[in-house]
Formats: structure tokens, sequence, C-alpha cells
């Protein structure tokens, strides 16, 4: 998932005007192509970093926020019939998904900084993000799934795909 095209590539001043503008009310913007872009971006750079520590630390010893248990305690008396080993997209976006994860995103205003930032969720667990294998969902549907895969060990074939080094 290297890329050559991330933030480094905006330098030291685009890299500040672009977190000048990521710091501004929502309602400061209509859809403005280049915040839209900042945005993707910034949630490319989390999933490539998120990806990158899976591949090189043990996911079960991971710890993604200061909350962990709590996320993963209440996504599982919420979710724990979710297919987290290949997620379907309907089950996260349909309307009747939506009124069902919103209770559960909400619990965690003020817990997790930023719950409902969007970031870029894999679908199957056993693959890389790619366009066909990448949605995008909330931070705090982000952080439930993968504590739930980390704890469960479906991040493992990740982890264990990559050569370590002796």
């Amino acid at each position: 998932m290297a890329s050559s095209n991330g933030l480094a590539s905006l330098g030291v001043e685009g890299a500040q005007a672009a977190a000048h503008a990521l710091s501004l009310p929502a309602e400061a913007y209509g859809n403005d192509a280049q915040v839209e872009l900042m945005w993707a971006m910034k949630a490319y750079n989390h999933a490539e970093v998120y990806f990158n520590l899976i591949s090189s630390v043990d996911p079960k010893f991971l710890k993604l926020t200061k909350s962990d248990d709590k996320i993963h305690s209440a996504f599982m008396e919420s979710f724990s019939d979710l297919n987290l080993e290949v997620l379907d997209p309907d089950l996260l976006k349909s309307p009747e998904a939506k009124e069902r994860w919103r209770p559960f995103c909400n619990q965690f205003e003020g817990v997790v900084e930023d719950f409902n930032y969007g970031t870029l969720l894999r679908l199957d667990c056993k693959k890389d993000y790619t366009e066909e294998n990448t949605i995008f969902a909330t931070r705090i549907q982000f952080f439930a799934i993968e504590i739930a895969r980390n704890r469960g060990g479906y991040n493992d074939v990740v982890y264990n795909a990559k050569p370590k080094q002796s």
C-alpha cells in the first residue's frame, strides 16, 4: 500500500494549509473538490498506517484507543451477528443499517475523538485496501470492527502473510 502521493507530497506549506482547511467547520464549505481530496488523502494515510501496523505487530496485542474494551463490549452486544471476515456493505450503509448503527456510534461522542469522521474500512479482512475491498465508514465503526477483528484473530492472516525479519 505504499504511495508517493501522500500528505508528504504537499510539502510543509501545503500540509499547513490542509491542516487549517480541515480544522474549519463543515458549514464553511460546500462540496469543495479540494477539501474532499484532502479528506480522501487523510483517510488513505490512516488506512496505510493501520495496514502497516497489523502487518508488523500481532493484531491481538494492538490497542487502538483508550476505550477499546468499552467499544468492543458495546459492539459485541449490538453486532455479535456481523460477519467480521467479509463485511456486507448493506449492513453498514443501507437505511436500515444506518438506523441500527446510529445509537451505537452516538454513544461514543465525547469518548472517542472524531468518532464520526470518515475513514476507510476493508470489507474482506484477509485483503489489503483496494478500490474493490474498501468502504467509507465512520471512525467508530472502523474502531469497533477492527478491534473485534484483532481480538478474534481475523487479522492474523495479514500479520502472518508478511515475512518477519529475524
